[in-house]
């Protein structure tokens, strides 16, 4: 159902042909202001149907019953026939309308006259129908409404003017339709003839309703406006009082001539003369909010008829109440990692800037109750209307600090397999918890992995410390071996370890180069105290050359280290496989000669067996 709003669309009136006779025109609204309602037919209301129309009003038949064709009835419901059941549109509790089921002939069915009209004034008349027949009526072929409305003079001589609706259609929901019709009293003339036509025809369909049948003056559209062409303003009480001035501004739609009188009304809806305010510009003192019009007419003798003159739009000027001071949320201690806004209170309609300093300073934040500063200190916040601007007396003191943070550092601790070790916050006078569920300054744990305790302190401040702890595995030797003159020792862990063949030296290579062949005793400790392994080795030498020419020095083969094995046996071979010497289960030491002679500058071949274990090969000697 459309509401009345549709005064707020624009509508094209077509034209009216104005003469001394006659004035015809299409339907159609008020494109200006509007005066007060000098005339309204809403029908009543009540349970029952009727009364009758006047003597006069109307040709059709009144019923308290079903309206057939050329009937009518006036009647808070259309539940008749198969017609949509609706209520009256004023929406008057059980409030009536004129219920009309056209005759089969078209004509006039309804008029009224209107008096206490003002000569040469123009007038809108408009009323609300509806189509009472749904669209799925008689088969969904029922006849449309089609009404026209014409205005008369009052000797029922002279059409003022007319329009019609064209054909409605019926709608699968009831839905009421405003129509309006303008006209132009002529002049002595102050009463009119109002007439509704039936231009359809009876039969299945042509059913209608019609309720508030309305009467206004009609002028220009008139807007006030202040000096900055606002249409409302808005001031703080620590200005007034105000001297405001006012415009009025006709569209000169309608009127030739304007004559205006200025009201003020404290509730905008009671409405006093401002004396002597007849001018198109108001210059008045505000002290209070208030609300300001303007009555307008072609001729000043008409500004005393509420009949003869039209209201302007409504300037408001409302007087903001001086906001209280923002009262302030506490202030804040936050932590270095966290953000924790200010915040201050304030009614509503009222907003908040906050600034830096008590008076004057830096504008920091507009339009909010919370500040996030940057750092800590005292900031500021002044309530301000949303309206209006208008600001509190003082500013509100905030203050945020921030507190510092436990001071933790994470750690790597190593203890050894098989122990167990103190873990610290290393940090005192805090509360502790740890990611063992533990609160103590310090936790005793056998357990590799990583630990956590959050330190806290007495602001509420927290840091995290984590503890890493490695679990040192202890050297454990797995094989030992001769690399030709090197002697290499082999752990089944990585770590940090030294190594010894005497258990006083160590060094940090698991490599002991160029060493004679011997029994060794291999030493390998963790540097941390974390444990020692020992190991016998046979380091067993074979050399590659020998330069038997009695300088000293590696005048013999010689095979250290054999003797300490149960069993061996040591052959050396020239090139042409002849036995040269022989040697089992003793000491080796071959001088290079055979038969006590001197054997020449040649390589010569090995067969040695150590426990069952036989290794071949070859050595030089060198003259």
């Amino acid at each position: 159902m459309k509401q009345i709003r549709i005064f707020l669309k624009t509508f094209i009136i077509f034209g009216f042909l104005l003469t001394a006779n006659l004035s015809v025109a299409q339907l159609g609204f008020c494109t200006g202001n509007s005066g007060d309602p000098i005339f309204i037919e809403t029908f009543g209301s009540g349970t029952t149907q009727g009364p009758a129309l006047p003597t006069g009003t109307t040709s059709y038949t009144f019923t308290s019953g079903s309206p057939n064709d050329g009937f009518y009835t006036v009647s808070s419901t259309t539940s008749f026939f198969d017609w949509h059941n609706v209520g009256d549109h004023t929406g008057d509790t059980n409030g009536k309308c004129l219920v009309v089921n056209a005759d089969f002939t078209a004509g006039e069915f309804y008029r009224t006259t209107i008096s206490g009209l003002c000569e040469n004034t123009s007038y809108e008349f408009s009323a609300f129908l509806i189509n009472l027949l749904p669209a799925s009526g008689c088969g969904g072929s029922g006849i449309p409404i089609n009404v026209g409305f014409e205005i008369w003079d009052d000797t029922d001589t002279t059409l003022l003017a007319s329009g019609d609706t064209g054909s409605i259609n019926g709608t699968s929901s009831p839905n009421w339709e405003q129509y309006g019709l303008v006209f132009q009293t002529l002049p002595s003339q102050t009463s009119i003839i109002l007439k509704m036509r039936n231009n359809g025809v009876g039969g299945c369909g042509n059913d209608l309703a019609i309720d508030d049948i309305v009467f206004k003056s009609c002028g220009d559209n008139v807007v006030v406006q202040d000096n900055a062409n606002q249409d409302q303003l808005y001031i703080c009480d620590t200005d007034t009082p105000y001297n405001l001035t006012l415009q009025a501004n006709p569209d000169n739609s309608i009127y030739n001539t304007h004559a205006y009188q200025w009201e003020m009304s404290l509730d905008a809806t009671t409405w006093s003369p401002i004396t002597g305010e007849n001018n198109q510009t108001l210059n008045t003192t505000v002290t209070q909010s208030s609300f300001y019009r303007v009555k307008v007419a072609e001729d000043a003798i008409n500004l005393a008829n509420n009949l003869c003159n039209v209201i302007s739009d409504v300037f408001f000027v409302e007087v903001i109440s001086t906001p209280n001071n923002a009262v302030s949320n506490g202030d804040v201690t936050v932590c270095e990692d966290e953000e924790l806004p200010l915040e201050v209170t304030v009614p509503v309609g009222v907003t908040v800037n906050w600034y830096d300093a008590a008076i004057g300073g830096n504008l920091l934040q507009e339009n909010s109750t919370t500040f996030l500063p940057l750092q800590e200190g005292t900031y500021y916040a002044q309530a301000i209307s949303i309206n209006g601007d208008c600001q509190s007396v003082n500013r509100t003191p905030v203050t945020i600090t921030y507190a510092s943070q436990p001071l933790v550092n994470d750690e790597v601790i190593y203890f050894c397999q098989n122990e167990s070790i103190i873990l610290s916050a290393n940090i005192d006078n805090m509360m502790y918890s740890w990611s063992t569920g533990e609160s103590t300054k310090e936790i005793t744990t056998s357990s590799p992995g990583n630990f956590t305790v959050v330190v806290t302190n007495s602001q509420g401040c927290s840091s995290i410390r984590t503890i890493e702890v490695i679990e040192i595995n202890p050297p454990l030797i797995t094989n030992v071996f001769s690399d030709e003159n090197d002697l290499i020792v082999e752990t089944l862990y990585n770590g940090n370890f030294s190594y010894s063949i005497d258990g006083i030296n160590y060094q940090n290579s698991p490599v002991f180069q160029n060493l004679e062949g011997g029994r060794y005793t291999i030493y390998v400790r963790e540097n941390s105290n974390c444990g020692i392994d020992t190991k016998t080795f046979i380091h067993f030498v074979i050399p590659k050359y020998f330069t038997p020419n009695n300088d000293t020095f590696n005048d013999t083969w010689s095979l250290k280290g054999i003797e300490f094995y149960a069993s061996s046996e040591v052959q050396i071979f020239d090139r042409y496989g002849k036995l040269l010497f022989y040697r089992k289960n003793k000491p080796v030491a071959w001088n290079g000669t055979f038969n006590k002679k001197l054997l020449p500058t040649s390589d010569y071949w090995y067969i040695i067996t150590i426990e069952s274990q036989k290794m071949v090969g070859h050595f030089t000697l060198k003259r």
